[in-house]
């Protein structure tokens, strides 16, 4: 069971989640804090301030994200002894409207029982439209996901 994270980019991960029949027993919520006010709040809520100073879009943001989802998954599946819970973020920067300055990236983090592990992505600028790297953001996130649960297992 989790709840995600998602902001800035990789929204189709969501639709991939809740398409799938029976996700009501997999998802617990999933949230898009889009603005810096609702990120840092969604933050604040756990405790888990991205002390560094760190943009947004880091290692730092992404694993401390991940972690107050892991926190809220805690709460939210009510003490269930048999439920493995999982935080899953997704913090990134993809095409706009306005001209970038920095690289199109992604930075993906999974927090459980057994630790928290985090993915980069970077993206090529210039290579994609918006959706195009939605989507490779989403896929990446869901292999990260996968790759977490099987190193779990054993």
């Amino acid at each position: 069971m989790l709840v995600a994270a998602i902001t800035g980019g990789g929204n189709a991960f969501i639709t991939d989640l809740l398409n799938v029949a029976g996700a009501s027993r997999t998802v617990l919520e999933v949230i898009v804090p889009y603005s810096d006010t609702a990120l840092n709040e969604l933050l604040a809520a756990d405790h888990r301030y991205v002390a560094d100073g760190s943009r947004a879009v880091s290692t730092a943001t992404g694993e401390a994200l991940a972690r107050a989802c892991f926190s809220r998954a805690q709460r939210l599946a009510g003490g269930n002894p048999a439920a493995v819970l999982a935080g899953v973020a997704c913090t990134a920067t993809l095409v706009t409207d306005r001209p970038k300055a920095g690289e199109h990236r992604a930075h993906l983090a999974i927090c459980s029982s057994r630790g928290t592990t985090s993915t980069p992505v970077n993206l090529p600028k210039g290579l994609h439209d918006r959706a195009t790297e939605d989507r490779l953001v989403a896929d990446a996130l869901l292999k990260a996901l996968v790759d977490h649960i099987e190193s779990a297992a054993g």
